[in-house]
């Protein structure tokens, strides 16, 4: 089943979810501060991505937000009621500068703060933090996803599955802190364990 997405942003996570998306077959609007580069990266996702104009209602049903963590909340509140009734998506990974603790209090989360001022139709789910950039562009990773709505997890389920990928749900929208808490393993275990960035967590099950 096809989706509707939106993304706001035009780094490098937005061109990558925005590549797989059109792979997919889902419908991809980008929205950007600044107009051209949002029209560039439209033009080079192709499949008929458009341009939405930054602050105005999204086109699509699940809204991407592809933005630096200090971003998402500030921007969030700026569209206001332009978000209500969508599906709301934080990618972002609060790290300190030292990328050895998150750069919040422990007892929260960017997508617990970003819903605290999305409309109350609006529903927030926390998802795609815990892979690398390339790895999502190249790799099939598991999405963990955290949300309090269970059919807006299920609708972002399904856009996920779409791009060829595992949902796993980990639960309500508290779990949004511990999955910034697993973004923040995954780069100590680049950093040591693992000594590498090609890879991400995921789900081992036994065979039945």
């Amino acid at each position: 089943m096809s989706s509707s997405i939106s993304i706001i942003g035009t780094g490098n996570m937005a061109r990558t979810i925005g590549a797989r998306a059109i792979a997919g077959g889902n419908t991809v609007e980008v929205m950007g501060r600044d107009q051209s580069k949002a029209a560039d990266l439209a033009k080079a996702l192709g499949g008929g991505a458009t341009t939405g104009e930054w602050g105005t209602a999204p086109a699509g049903d699940i809204v991407i937000v592809a933005l630096l963590h200090d971003g998402v909340v500030p921007v969030v509140a700026q569209y206001g009621d332009a978000l209500a009734g969508k599906v709301i998506v934080d990618i972002s990974n609060p790290f300190n500068s030292t990328f050895d603790g998150l750069a919040h209090r422990e007892e929260t989360s960017i997508a617990q703060e970003a819903a605290k001022v999305a409309p109350a139709s609006a529903s927030v789910v926390k998802a795609f933090n815990t892979i690398f950039r390339h790895v999502l562009e190249k790799g099939r990773p598991d999405v963990f996803i955290a949300g309090d709505n269970a059919q807006a997890k299920a609708r972002v389920g399904a856009f996920i599955k779409s791009l060829g990928l595992r949902p796993l749900d980990v639960g309500g929208l508290k779990m949004a802190h511990w999955l910034e808490g697993a973004g923040l393993l995954t780069v100590g275990l680049a950093n040591n364990g693992v000594g590498n960035f090609d890879f991400a967590p995921g789900i081992t099950e036994l065979p039945v």
